[in-house]
């Protein structure tokens, strides 16, 4: 099929790459303009755009697609069909109706619970036992489409939104793939009014952690916030992010750590880390970190 492509983080590289390896016709890939990154500032194009280049790819970015100068843009591009995933931009009525078969998404989770922004990290910290990915018909509504086709898969005891992360990505690029392949015989299916969810964007304010909640409601702060924005502590006045935990054992005061293994009480139970990083340093394993942290029991965090 000839059709354009849209996307702009890491998430949305394997989906390109797949299609791409398929051989359709990729017309243009639309992503993220350039950002400002690194120590120097410079502007760096998107995990998306460095790809597509790449691959030898046009790449577009505007600002907006609301013009009608960037929806006669894209409508002369002639697509079959567009898939969005991850972009970044609303798409106005005249883009998803340019492309003769419409606009396709593929959204990492198993609709309609956890439309939005951060579906990845809102299920791991509502402790969800399964999520997945749903390659869904665009509408105007937020994530409101029928779906045509959907996989699931549970989520990992320890898993991490990182980890998560980098499975839902190929499962993605895998549905996104057989959907195009399968599109003449596959049945839109509405999705249903009950269970309907929302992933609100992680705000930086949610990453200090609360250690008079209970354990389970700890780990999955720490792990559905892990790499970014990374659930933090202060210890001596030196912040610290914590990237992996698991359950731990034992009990005490809140924030009080109990053992030579990092298990630190919590409001009911306990939890153990087994990743951090402190500011300016880059992230270890518990045992390497109590190396130069030294953190005894009884430590109040």
């Amino acid at each position: 099929m000839r059709l354009i492509f849209m996307g702009t983080p890491d998430f949305s590289v394997a989906a390109l790459e797949a299609l791409h390896a398929a051989g359709h016709d990729i017309a243009c890939v639309y992503s993220q303009p350039p950002r400002p990154a690194g120590r120097g500032k410079k502007d760096r194009p998107s995990p998306v755009q460095a790809r597509a280049e790449a691959l030898g790819l046009q790449v577009r970015h505007p600002i907006s697609l609301r013009t009608p100068e960037a929806q006669a843009d894209f409508s002369t591009l002639n697509a079959d069909i567009a898939v969005v995933v991850a972009y970044g931009l609303i798409l106005p009525q005249a883009i998803l109706d340019a492309p003769t078969h419409g606009c396709l998404n593929i959204h990492a989770s198993l609709l309609p619970r956890w439309r939005g922004a951060a579906p990845i990290h809102r299920a791991i910290m509502a402790g969800d036992a399964e999520t997945g990915v749903c390659i869904m018909q665009m509408e105007a509504g937020l994530d409101t489409g029928p779906v045509l086709m959907r996989g699931e898969t549970p989520i990992g005891a320890t898993e991490t939104t990182s980890d998560l992360h980098d499975r839902l990505a190929a499962m993605g690029a895998e549905l996104i793939t057989a959907t195009l392949r399968d599109l003449p015989n596959l049945k839109p299916v509405p999705q249903p009014d009950n269970g309907v969810t929302y992933a609100k964007k992680i705000d930086k304010a949610e990453a200090a952690i609360d250690w008079t909640q209970p354990a389970t409601e700890v780990d999955r702060r720490i792990r559905g916030l892990s790499p970014f924005p990374g659930a933090w502590f202060e210890k001596d006045g030196t912040r610290i992010k914590v990237l992996g935990s698991t359950l731990g054992h034992g009990s005490g005061a809140p924030g009080t750590v109990l053992d030579e293994a990092m298990t630190v009480a919590c409001g009911m139970g306990a939890v153990q880390l087994t990743r951090l990083q402190r500011a300016g340093k880059g992230a270890q394993d518990v045992d390497v970190f109590l190396r130069g942290m030294p953190t005894p029991p009884g430590t109040q965090l």
